[in-house]
């Protein structure tokens, strides 16, 4: 298993589609494994494989109850077909640095995806999980938590993003 970097915002591969999974192989099993260590040292709960550069549908999520040892899932190629009740809580992202923000979410997601090795799997997500989902296959999309906030609340945050950035250079 290895680190990888994530690629943070401005990055313009967070803004591009993930390509369906086509091959299961050990390859595969080998990028799930990397992004789980990845998110773990992060530390985070959720990773897409286009947040460290790979544009594969393919998500891994934390499914450790709290003082359990980690454990995660591996998610291929997911589609959320339902989604049902909301709300709105905090957000924040691996590849959005230094920022969180309310956002509002479907409580209850029917989700339909592939293990590693490409069997299909269905199930229902509820609450954190849910959220969790939502927030990494939209990284799939292309888009990002801040995409669902309102354009004042963007447009400070990208001002902030940009004085940051500068502040490093110098």
């Amino acid at each position: 298993m290895a680190i990888r970097t994530i690629h943070t915002f401005p990055d313009p591969v967070l803004r591009q589609k993930a390509k369906k999974v086509t091959r299961f192989d050990d390859e595969l099993k080998q990028l799930a494994a990397d992004m789980g260590e990845t998110m773990y040292e992060a530390p985070g709960i959720g990773l897409a494989a286009n947040q460290i550069g790979v544009l594969l549908q393919i998500v891994v999520v934390d499914v450790s109850m709290p003082g359990d040892r980690k454990k995660f899932i591996s998610l291929i190629n997911p589609v959320i077909s339902e989604g049902e009740g909301s709300v709105t809580d905090d957000e924040g992202c691996l590849s959005v640095i230094d920022y969180t923000s309310s956002v509002k979410r479907f409580k209850k997601i029917k989700v339909s995806a592939q293990d590693l090795d490409g069997k299909p799997m269905e199930f229902i997500a509820e609450d954190r999980f849910a959220r969790v989902i939502q927030h990494e296959v939209d990284h799939l999309h292309g888009k990002l938590f801040i995409d669902r906030i309102s354009a004042l609340k963007r447009s400070l945050y990208k001002k902030r993003l940009k004085k940051m950035l500068q502040a490093e250079q110098e």
